[in-house]
């Protein structure tokens, strides 16, 4: 397993600037976001190789179910254009998150969030972002989120079972799969959602939570999830894919670097 960093945590004047920052951390795995103009995909991968620096997937999320159908369709254009970049910056998979029915941010739980007209919506829009997937060739890793429809490992399989795509896998996070009261019960539902998923881990990330029944919002470390358990069970079913670092500040970045670095290690000793 190798750490990685979400692209954006650490800001310079120039890419340069930025990409020489990210190696000095020992960091050569990163999720990156496709800039909507200014620099070119060529120059990215350029500056990337320099530096031996692997995209290990681009960002592709929107509310899959909005409750405004046109921003579903728009989202779904934003996807194109990300699947559009992937062979050019030498990467396949895209993350998506599953979208909520509130009105004004996707990453609000809602109640109608748990209706058979959003997993209807939610299936006629991946089905929709599985053809452009399939167009591409590339994978679509959804990350299961408590505020989201698929909020847990179990829906995630349900959706995976149901759309039967060789496209479609799973970014996982040990973070974000705590409804509220399930905190005590953390090694049982890591347990759980690995025994579920562990064929179709495309992605792992790496942040932290202080409470249930919310997504993570604390920096890796910081909080109360299990690493050793998390880092465990990743290593133990197979997987040595990027463990992406998301929800720090850049002055958190030697720490969690550190942290990440050192739980990886010691389990690759074992």
């Amino acid at each position: 397993m190798h750490v990685g960093l979400m692209e954006g945590t650490i800001r310079g004047e120039t890419l340069t600037e930025t990409l020489d920052t990210v190696v000095e951390h020992g960091i050569h795995h990163l999720q990156y976001h496709v800039p909507a103009s200014g620099t070119s995909v060529t120059e990215i991968r350029k500056e990337m190789d320099a530096r031996q620096i692997e995209i290990s997937a681009l960002s592709g999320t929107y509310n899959m179910i909005d409750p405004d159908v046109e921003k579903r369709h728009a989202g779904l254009r934003m996807l194109r254009l990300v699947a559009e970049k992937c062979a050019p910056l030498g990467t396949s998979v895209i993350t998506l998150c599953t979208g909520s029915r509130d009105p004004h941010s996707m990453w609000r739980a809602h109640p109608d969030n748990n209706t058979v007209g959003a997993w209807r919506d939610l299936v006629e829009s991946m089905e929709q972002a599985l053809a452009v997937a399939e167009a591409y060739n590339v994978t679509l890793a959804l990350e299961p989120e408590v505020a989201n429809v698929i909020d847990s490992a179990q829906k995630a399989r349900r959706l995976l079972d149901e759309m039967q795509s060789s496209y479609l896998k799973v970014c996982l996070d040990g973070a974000n799969i705590f409804h509220k009261g399930e905190l005590p019960k953390m090694r049982e539902i890591l347990d759980e959602a690995f025994t579920l998923l562990v064929d179709d881990i495309a992605l792992a990330h790496a942040k932290d939570l202080d409470r249930d029944g919310q997504a993570g919002h604390l920096a890796a470390g910081t909080g109360v999830l299990d690493y050793d358990q998390y880092l465990g069970l990743l290593k133990e079913n197979g997987y040595d894919g990027a463990v992406v670092l998301h929800g720090l500040s850049e002055a958190q970045v030697p720490f969690c670097t550190d942290f990440l670095r050192k739980k990886i290690d010691m389990l690759e000793s074992i």
